[in-house]
């Protein structure tokens, strides 16, 4: 394929196409949270079926990223932008008309992989058409859209469950997308092609192994405790060690013949990046579990509307914002040492807001303990990647951005599997304060190894 000239620039509006898509990827992984109590009353969902509904989302948004990236090389990264932005618009459409939990869950999951089509063509348009300067300046505004598409998802997500907008209640925070991205697809029109010459071929059979694998450790993860962990659970946890064990001879197979595999094993040799890559998945599976047992703590259990849920959380939202900002001066003023700091704050903040939510108090007395969350969770989560991405090799860069970014997004459907386990379980035996405070005794542990496993990082560089 021929590569057009690449400009130095962008105009407002094929700009503004990238910001967009950015932001209704994210918005959509965060604006699940707060309709949740909504979607299993209208579905009668069990707690499994709602584990599915998040955790399927990050789950093949995140197996897809590299594969992804690989099309937008391979056949131009205007052309699959908006081919994503079509299916991501669909998919939405498919999960607003959801007649059953099922479909949902079905429609999810390719939401997500439209997600992980479009979202990798958002950096590598920007890192490829800008020059330094207008591409820091681009990724300063990209980092603010996803920011606000995080607050976004919790205020605007709770407002419109909330007002049930033409009695369709929580189907309208999926329908939206579609107005949203038809201006997408406009707007994306105006952006120049690019593509790589002599680009990778995808790596089609290890995408399915390692889909496969993952698939095999969620089920069980989160049909095992609904259904009583029969045997099959158990075998599907040893089948999943298996195929992830056939996937790792089969990228050195892909690797030794000369291709491109999904993940390069020679990565993983380097014990910093190993490491880096194991604390990248922990930390973030802690915060969309918090958000779900949060959700329906502060709805099902202390039964708040869905836009006083999410307005209830905003301030955390600020202050991780806040924190976010400060972050890298942080780094630079007392080291990587500073990230080890916001993990142990993060850690505190949850720890605050267990605590609160076991002493039935009153919902406005949570806001001091989730400001503190959330500004320790800007310190930890916004430096971490950069921080694990420093352990790699120039030439290696981009393979250890796809791995990293699927570390993110499998990490949160991991948490998101435990959480629900922990919480239907603990839910049978107390109530909704009790369930929620003890099923983060997972969230507690994960972040105790992160900030362990980056302080290791920190004296090992």
């Amino acid at each position: 394929m021929t590569t057009e000239p690449a400009p130095r620039h962008l105009s407002v509006v094929p700009l503004f196409a990238l910001l967009l898509g950015g932001f209704i990827t994210i918005f959509d992984l965060f604006v699940v949270n707060v309709a949740l109590p909504s979607i299993r009353a209208d579905l009668q969902a069990d707690l499994s079926e709602i584990g599915w509904i998040v955790a399927g989302y990050e789950l093949t948004f995140g197996v897809l990223l590299i594969a992804g990236a690989r099309l937008g090389d391979r056949y131009g990264r205007r052309r699959v932008f908006m081919l994503g932005t079509v299916c991501f618009t669909v998919t939405s459409v498919l999960c607003g008309l959801a007649p059953g939990t099922q479909a949902l869950i079905v429609a999810r999951l390719l939401q997500g992989a439209a997600a992980g089509i479009l979202f990798p063509q958002i950096y590598a348009i920007l890192r490829v058409l800008l020059d330094e300067e207008r591409r820091q300046r681009a990724f300063g505004l990209l980092g603010m859209a996803l920011g606000l598409a995080a607050i976004a998802g919790q205020v605007l997500g709770g407002w419109m469950v909330t007002a049930d907008i033409a009695d369709l209640g929580w189907r309208m925070i999926f329908l939206v997308n579609l107005p949203v991205g038809l201006v997408g697809v406009l707007c994306a029109c105006r952006l120049p092609e690019n593509s790589q010459a002599n680009a990778a071929r995808i790596d089609r059979t290890g995408t399915f192994v390692a889909t496969l694998a993952l698939l095999l450790l969620l089920v069980p993860l989160l049909e095992g405790a609904h259904s009583g962990w029969p045997l099959w659970t158990w075998g599907s946890f040893l089948a999943s060690a298996i195929t992830m064990t056939l996937f790792v001879a089969w990228e050195r197979r892909v690797k030794s013949k000369g291709r491109a595999p999904v993940v390069d094993p020679a990565l993983f040799a380097n014990p910093r990046f190993a490491v880096g890559s194991c604390v990248v998945l922990l930390i973030y599976s802690t915060s969309t579990s918090f958000f779900l047992g949060f959700a329906l703590l502060v709805q099902e259990g202390l039964g708040l509307s869905a836009f006083a849920a999410g307005t209830l959380f905003a301030p955390a939202s600020v202050a991780f914002a806040a924190a976010s900002m400060m972050a890298p001066r942080m780094v630079v003023r007392f080291g990587n040492s500073s990230i080890a700091g916001g993990a142990w704050i993060y850690l505190a903040g949850t720890v605050a807001v267990a605590l609160t939510a076991l002493t039935n108090g009153a919902v406005v007395w949570m806001i001091p303990a989730l400001i503190v969350f959330g500004f320790g969770q800007g310190l930890s989560m916004t430096p971490l990647l950069n921080f694990v991405l420093g352990f790699a090799k120039e030439d290696e860069a981009g393979m250890a951005g796809g791995i990293i970014s699927t570390m993110q997004q499998v990490g949160g459907a991991i948490g998101v599997a435990v959480i629900a386990i922990l919480f239907s379980q603990f839910l049978g035996n107390a109530g909704y304060s009790a369930a929620f405070a003890e099923s983060l005794i997972y969230n507690l542990l994960a972040l105790m190894l992160a900030a362990i496993g980056i302080l290791w990082l920190t004296r090992r560089r």
